[in-house]
């Protein structure tokens, strides 16, 4: 197992998480460390920023979608060769889906690892003491090693900063200074590293204002060696012949467990190839923005006809949120309504007026068999809702109104679907 281990976690959203986790990412690559990264929760880009840092997929570790016991085997399966595993966090460290049930917190003690804990620092001073004092003593079975500001804005607020983790005996890994370069925009569904601001630059900031030589040091005397027989982990349990659906944008949230499963894989681009389908058990089609790049997926038509033939003639295909829209009769934006695979009869909007956010984890039960997963949109259906194949419930139990299909041997709807 690696030498250090630690969590990222925060105060609560919007504190610079991401940014600080992206910036000691590449920082931790640049010294010479293989980076194994995860993420807490269902995240599915978060991840994508991890991989294209660390040169390796980042996974999902998740209490609602997967098992402790299962997320544990995990964190030693993929991190087994790794000098350090770095789990992002999600939220505030203690907020789960119910309670700090699948929160940060709780994957930090399955885990039994330490967290480093990211404070926002704008406008404040001293009253922080009452804050960390909060949450390093809050739960017993959760160990900070320390923490980092963000937005200081000033040398002076710095040591009114350092003063608080002095009297508290709380040790200061450092800071990020406020600064415009540092305020991310929003993408369209999450922060945007492309722009204004690259990972070398975020780098750079944690370099000079983080003593990571002291965070290493620390950690590595907070880290619990975690013992397994890597051998005796084997995530592949599927001799099916799977065909997945990838392209940066249009179909890319893919939580990496899935495909890790598949002894025999390949990819095709909907937008610019046709999938071949002999000797392929199952089609998968992920979510992404497809609604984003509706004329290329339109200009595709052999594409599309190829995936509604595969359908009719009884093929086995999982489609995921961006996947259903895809497999759906059209979808219809501000400029006009394109024609999909029509294997699905409903007419999808991503009209800006349209726009509301379904979101938060999914669960229903089908042909005998439990599914779990995350549902994250702002596109919906055109009309009223279609009815479901079965009743779809959030993480507290109470009946929502995601609909699942089921039309020959195709299983669509807005759900993520982990360990599917």
């Amino acid at each position: 197992m690696s030498r250090y281990n630690l969590l990222i976690g925060a105060t609560s959203s919007g504190c610079g998480k991401t940014t600080f986790t992206m910036g000691l990412l590449m920082a931790l690559r640049e010294r010479g460390l293989k980076v194994q990264p995860f993420k807490c929760g269902p995240d599915y880009i978060d991840t994508k920023f991890h991989e294209r840092v660390c040169g390796r997929p980042s996974i999902n570790l998740d209490t609602f979608m997967a098992t402790p016991e299962h997320v544990h085997e995990l964190f030693l399966r993929y991190g087994y060769d790794a000098d350090i595993c770095v789990v992002e966090g999600m939220m505030g460290l203690f907020d789960g889906y119910d309670r700090d049930h699948g929160s940060s917190a709780e994957i930090a003690r399955v885990l039994d690892i330490p967290v480093v804990l990211v404070v926002d620092a704008k406008s404040a001073a001293y009253s922080t003491a009452a804050l960390l004092q909060g949450f390093v003593h809050f739960r017993e079975d959760i160990r900070v090693a320390g923490v980092v500001f963000n937005r200081v804005g000033s040398e002076r607020h710095r040591q009114m900063l350092q003063q608080v983790c002095d009297d508290l005996r709380i040790t200061c890994f450092g800071y990020l200074p406020k600064t415009q370069a540092l305020e991310q925009g929003s993408r369209y569904l999450g922060l945007d590293f492309s722009e204004e601001t690259s990972v070398s630059e975020l780098m750079t900031m944690v370099e000079e204002h983080v003593d990571i030589e002291k965070l290493l040091s620390v950690i590595s005397r907070q880290s619990v060696g975690s013992v397994a027989s890597v051998e005796s982990i084997n995530p592949i349990d599927s001799n099916l012949s799977i065909l997945v659906a990838r392209n940066a944008e249009s179909f890319s949230f893919m939580y990496q467990e899935n495909l890790d499963r598949y002894r025999k894989i390949a990819f095709f681009d909907p937008e610019t190839e046709v999938p071949q389908f002999e000797g392929i058990d199952l089609l998968y089609l992920p979510g992404g923005y497809p609604e984003k790049h509706l004329e290329a997926l339109v200009s595709n038509e052999a594409c599309r006809k190829a995936i509604k033939d595969f359908a009719e003639r009884g093929g086995r295909i999982i489609a995921e949120c961006g996947g259903m829209m895809y497999l759906c009769q059209s979808i219809v934006t501000d400029e006009g309504e394109y024609p999909m695979c029509g294997v699905l009869p409903f007419v999808i909007t991503a009209r800006m007026a349209d726009r509301k956010l379904s979101l938060g984890y999914r669960r229903f039960e089908l042909d005998g068999r439990e599914y779990r997963g995350h549902e994250f949109h702002y596109t919906r259906f055109a009309e009223v809702t279609p009815s479901s194949a079965t009743q779809v419930f959030d993480a507290k139990g109470n009946a929502v109104d995601t609909p699942v299909f089921r039309y020959k041997n195709v299983l669509a709807s807005y759900t993520h679907l982990y360990n599917v």
